[in-house]
């Protein structure tokens, strides 16, 4: 529980400082001018005074108890800070000294010490390298920041403290309001999963905002978040999606970025909305603080400028919203109050001179309609428009329906005092018609995530010896990678379904076997060590007598030889032919924060050129597998066009579903491949032709 961090009975500054300008006296001075009620304790080894406070040349010397020590010391003074801290009994520590695992081997060193220590006595430290926190609830300002936040529902933690300073000195100008505002640093203890768990029931917290730049535990992140968003909202934004912002990452907080492909798997997978941009984070976050749940996609757009109606009408259909289509009431009730020339169907347009009643008239009217979900509003000033008096009717229209509004009143100098207005009143405002659906967008995905059922994961009988026996036997003899003999034991004993086939050890093998398994035959190397049989010839098709398949056999296993000298070649795998279908392709990669990362998409050009596949972190169930294949943009090609009959979509699901579970049972395998799995007909099934796995050294 981190009550310590967010509802301290009393705080003491370890580095308190007397003279202007340095950090100690910085944050004291803010703790102070906060408002903070509780009790505050500078400590510095001179005594004194400090700010009207006595100081106290060391933790120990405090009178009280002390709840939360906020430290700001050299980093090589903490460790022994930390234990007195311990011995005096406080709760948690908010170390903002930088000078740890950021910095180097050194610095990493001293930061394991400064975490034993502080667990031995049961303490939580937040930090260290951090700005600090802010809890509106108990008007605690423990930041070095140049601002207190306002008041507010939204929860906000942060991996960049210079950022959260900046994001509180532009809120000011926003009218944005935080209940808890945080800096992670370091997260040597506290990370974020620890804050989204103490701010899943937080009744001052409607929505949850995070920038991150890595996840220390990404199954428990997961674990968390999925809880978390089936109560309120969390929006994040990632940052490190590229090369360069990932090294950027690693040099500024030691951590690792993780793949973008996964964090995008995982923000999908539980709810999580993402936001692009720091302007969407705040943009989102307004719609969720102070409007009520969007019921449905259905939403109303009121005018008095066509462009901007048009504009908000094309977003629409990307954000995921639709136009609404208005009863004849509707209609009917703005009908006699909007003048000819206004447009009374969706976008509603009550023409560029209009004033507070025709918004009034067209609101009331829209907002009444039960065939609408979300009302966006536009305005552009005029100059006759009275840009203050609509927006106080859109404040009164907007607290008389439990239905949300946002608005975009465009322009500077001559709408601002309108902005404010509707910002003081709680009405999310927009400076363009985009952002505003987008804002309105976001929510929608929200709630789709809310009508998806929870995650049931299903647990096919399998036989999991078989598949130890096979990795135990590739480990004795110092194999890591598997090729296609051994994966198809596993897969097999994973349910997979499979072509006839067996393993040749001469021509004369290869024609006995081919005549059992019928012809015609495909014929290929079978060596732990060749993965890409076909790059080097290795692999013959549509083998259909005795001949073709001894002058296959001789040639398969000449190139394999030539191309492979080394290699430990067990003979060639003589393979039912399977004709038709269309190929997909199923593989896995273990992500370093994650874990299992499934992937899936058409085979051939699709994967390879097109790169039209999609992510998903195991384990998965029925609902996320079937949703991965829809994912895909060539999908269609499976639904059957130009006359093909529709693939067997339940069996590729089901396919996935099995290649998750062994995945899952089996955190050794590190990558994993079915390329192709050959899909049929509707209720022919599908059919893993090939697949290799490689196992963690």
């Amino acid at each position: 529980m981190l009550e310590a961090f967010f509802a301290p009975r009393s705080v003491a500054v370890i580095g308190a400082s007397a003279t202007p300008g340095k950090m100690g006296y910085i944050l004291v001075d803010n703790i102070i001018r906060g408002g903070y009620q509780g009790k505050l304790y500078p400590i510095n080894p001179k005594g004194g005074e400090i700010l009207g406070r006595p100081a106290y040349p060391s933790i120990l010397d405090v009178p009280d108890e002390v709840d939360l020590a906020v430290i700001v010391i050299p980093a090589a003074a903490i460790p022994e800070v930390v234990e007195e801290c311990g011995r005096k009994g406080v709760k948690a520590l908010l170390i903002i000294s930088a000078g740890f695992r950021e910095t180097g081997p050194e610095g990493a060193r001293r930061e394991r010490e400064v975490v034993a220590r502080a667990r031995k006595y049961g303490m939580r430290i937040l930090g260290p390298n951090v700005l600090g926190l802010i809890d509106t609830i108990s008007s605690l300002n423990a930041t070095f920041a140049t601002t207190m936040a306002r008041p507010g529902e939204i929860a906000f933690l942060s991996q960049s403290g210079a950022l959260g300073s900046a994001i509180l000195d532009w809120s000011q100008e926003e009218a944005i309001g935080f209940s808890h505002f945080v800096s992670l640093g370091n997260r040597a203890d506290v990370n974020e999963v620890d804050l989204l768990e103490a701010w899943a029931d937080d009744p001052h917290s409607r929505v949850i905002l995070a920038y991150l730049e890595g996840i220390a535990d990404g199954e428990a992140f997961m674990r968390v978040a999925r809880q978390v968003t089936r109560k309120k909202p969390i929006i994040a934004i990632k940052s490190g999606t590229t090369a360069a912002g990932t090294r950027a990452i690693s040099s500024h907080t030691g951590s690792l970025a993780g793949s973008e492909r996964a964090y995008e798997a995982a923000f999908n997978q539980t709810g999580i909305i993402r936001a692009e941009s720091v302007q969407d984070l705040f943009d989102f976050a307004e719609i969720f603080a102070y409007q009520p749940m969007l019921r449905g996609n259905r939403i109303a757009i009121v005018t008095n400028a066509g462009g901007p109606g048009i504009l908000a009408t094309d977003m629409c259909e990307r954000a995921g919203l639709t136009l609404a289509q208005f009863s004849k009431e509707t209609v009917e009730a703005m009908a006699p109050h909007l003048p000819p020339t206004a447009n009374l169907y969706n976008p509603v347009d009550v023409i560029g001179d209009a004033q507070s009643d025709r918004y009034r008239v067209a609101l009331e009217a829209v907002l009444r309609d039960p065939g609408v979900d979300g009302v966006v509003v536009l305005l552009t000033p005029q100059a006759m428009t009275d840009v203050e008096a609509i927006a106080r009717t859109v404040v009164e229209m907007a607290r008389a329906y439990d239905k949300p509004v946002v608005t975009s009143f465009i322009g500077g100098g001559v709408v601002e005092p309108a902005v404010r207005l509707l910002q003081e009143n709680h009405i999310p405002t927009y400076p363009f018609p985009e952002r505003a659906v987008l804002a309105m967008g976001a929510m929608e995905r929200y709630r789709r995530w809310l009508e998806r059922p929870p995650q049931r994961l299903v647990h096919f009988p399998v036989r999991k010896e078989q598949v130890r026996e096979v990795f135990d036997k590739a480990r004795r003899e110092g194999r890591l990678n598997l090729g296609e003999v051994e994966a198809r034991q596993v897969a097999e004993a994973y349910g997979l379904r499979l072509p006839k086939a067996q393993l040749a050890r001469s021509p004369e093998e290869a024609v006995r076997l081919a005549a059992e398994i019928g012809y015609p035959v495909v014929m290929k190397i079978a060596s732990p060590d060749i993965l890409h049989k076909s790059d080097i010839g290795a692999v013959k098709v549509g083998l259909s007598n005795s001949t073709d398949v001894r002058d296959a056999y001789e040639l398969i296993e000449y190139r394999a030889r030539r191309h492979h000298p080394d290699a430990d070649i067990w003979g060639v795998l003589v393979q039912q032919m399977i004709s038709g279908g269309r190929e997909v392709i199923i593989g896995m990669s273990r992500d370093p924060q994650f874990g299992p990362m499934l992937m899936f998409g058409l085979g051939g050009i699709y994967v390879e050129v097109l790169k039209d596949v999609v992510f998903r972190i195991a384990p998965i169930d029925r609902n996320e597998a079937r949703e991965m294949v829809e994912s895909i943009r060539s999908f269609p090609l499976l639904k059957g066009v130009r006359g093909q009959p529709p693939a067997d979509v339940d069996a590729i699901v089901e396919t996935i579903l099995r290649v998750s579970q062994l995945v899952t049972d089996f955190p050794e395998i590190v990558e994993m491949d079915i390329n192709p799995l050959i899909v049929h007909e509707v209720g022919q099934g599908a059919i893993v032709l090939d697949a290799r796995l490689i196992l963690r050294p």
